[in-house]
Parts: structure tokens; C-alpha cells; sequence
């Protein structure tokens, strides 16, 4: 019989009480790691309650009116994503603040709004690159994108509809932005 063919000997100095003992440290291993991993599970859960939720964060953009908009910063990839979209109604004197990483030709859609918004481009500087009033809400794929500006933005913000006449916003009106604590 070649060697592949042959049973494999147990060495004279094992026993099968060896081979048990082997087998319980490989059970309790698993136990012990699936215990390690339930408790992981379990303070994370935990942390979730315990830990304070931070509401979203928001900053005041005062126009030159005086205008005040108390802007919630769309800084998670959720908000960035749908912004507006699937919400009722704005809180009165409120908006959206998108701030991108970098200056850019930014476009928006209304895809999902239940209202529609007037919307601001705002270059790094916080001049008013760009403005367009009442787009309308989009239900249904295709949804147009609004943009790009003439000029590069750092900043987009989404206002409820009427707010640039109000205001009496202007292309190349300074904002000032202010974080509210």
C-alpha cells in the first residue's frame, strides 16, 4: 500500500482521553469567543442608549437684511443625500445648510420634497453666487437637478419657497454664518 492509502497510527502516548480533552478546549474556545462576541454586541446596544444623541447641528445665517435662517447642516451622507426630501414642511425661519468639501459646479434635486424651496449658491467667501426661486417638488424619476451655478460654490441652501423675494436677497450679498450652541 502506498502511503496515501495508509490509516494513520495513533503515536503509543495519546490516548482517547487526549483527543476528548482537545475537543472540550475547542468547545470552550468557541464559547468563550461567542461570549465575547454577545457582550461586544451588548455594549455597543448599551452605548447607543446611554450616550447623549446630538441633535442636528445648526447654523445661523444672518442676511443683510437682518434676516436671521436657522440652517440645519446636512454633514451626514444621509442628509447630503436626500436633504429635504420626505419631510412635511420647514421649521418656520428655518433651512438646509449643504456645505461640500470643496468648491465646485454643485446641482441639486427635489426628488422626494413635499413642498417647494427657493435655493442659494454660496461661494467660499459666503457671497451669493447664484439663486433660484420656487422649484418645484419632484415625485416621480425623472426629477430635474437645479444648478450648476455660473460661478464655483462651497455652500448650498434650501429655503422654503418666497424666501429670496422676502428677504430681498442679491447676487453677491455677504452671509454670516454663526454655529448655534
Amino acid at each position: 500500500m502506498g502511503h496515501w492509502a495508509q490509516k494513520r497510527k495513533r503515536p503509543p502516548n495519546t490516548s482517547m482521553a487526549a483527543d476528548q480533552a482537545q475537543v472540550s478546549n475547542r468547545e470552550q474556545q468557541k464559547k468563550r469567543i461567542i461570549m465575547m462576541i454577545l457582550l461586544a454586541l451588548l455594549l455597543m446596544s448599551v452605548s447607543v442608549f446611554l450616550i447623549e444623541r446630538k441633535e442636528s447641528d445648526i447654523i445661523v445665517v444672518k442676511f443683510p437684511s437682518g434676516v436671521e435662517l436657522e440652517a440645519e447642516v446636512a454633514n451626514t451622507p444621509e442628509k447630503l443625500l436626500f436633504g429635504l426630501a420626505f419631510r412635511e414642511t420647514l421649521p418656520p425661519g428655518g433651512g438646509m445648510l449643504y456645505i461640500f468639501e470643496q468648491n465646485g459646479m454643485h446641482r441639486v434635486t427635489t426628488r422626494e420634497y413635499r413642498f417647494p424651496i427657493d435655493i442659494l449658491w454660496v461661494d467660499e467667501g459666503h457671497h451669493v453666487v447664484h439663486m433660484l426661486e420656487h422649484a418645484e417638488p419632484c415625485a416621480k424619476d425623472p426629477c430635474p437637478f437645479f444648478g450648476p451655478p455660473p460661478e464655483e460654490a462651497r455652500y448650498v441652501i434650501q429655503t422654503e419657497s418666497g424666501f429670496i423675494k422676502t428677504t430681498g436677497v442679491a447676487k453677491g450679498d455677504e452671509l454670516k454664518y454663526a454655529l448655534r450652541m
